[in-house]
């Protein structure tokens, strides 16, 4: 009787199992999905913006009409590396970088050759 006693009681004194915490892939999914959403909304329509920008920079030619991030208007006059040199009046040409350029009003207007 005593040792059934002692392995009633020793059965008792046991620690019920402890309930297992939520694994790491559970733990982390919300963060990873905001990640994701983040970059769809955030990331990836900035980067296209500023491919497409880049195009139309590296499309520009002399004779183009444009207008500066700053407000300016004026013609290309010559495009370099870094800059582009434009004509905003009579006798008055100034340089910017390639990033202030904002808009294209006109291409320049390309003249076909007839023949006679």
């Amino acid at each position: 009787m005593i040792t059934v006693n002692l392995v009633m009681m020793l059965a008792q004194a046991q620690a019920p199992p402890q309930p297992r915490g939520p694994n790491l892939l559970t733990a982390l999914f919300p963060f990873i999905l905001v990640l994701v959403i983040f970059w769809l909304i955030i990331v990836l329509p900035q980067q296209r913006r500023q491919k497409k920008h880049m195009q139309m920079v590296e499309s520009l030619k002399p004779g183009d009409r444009i207008i500066t991030s700053g407000g300016i208007f004026g013609t290309v006059m010559g495009v370099y590396p870094d800059r582009i040199e434009l004509k905003i009046a009579a006798n008055v040409k100034i340089d910017i970088t390639k990033n202030a350029v904002a808009v294209i009003l006109e291409r320049q207007k390309t003249e076909t050759k007839t023949e006679s």
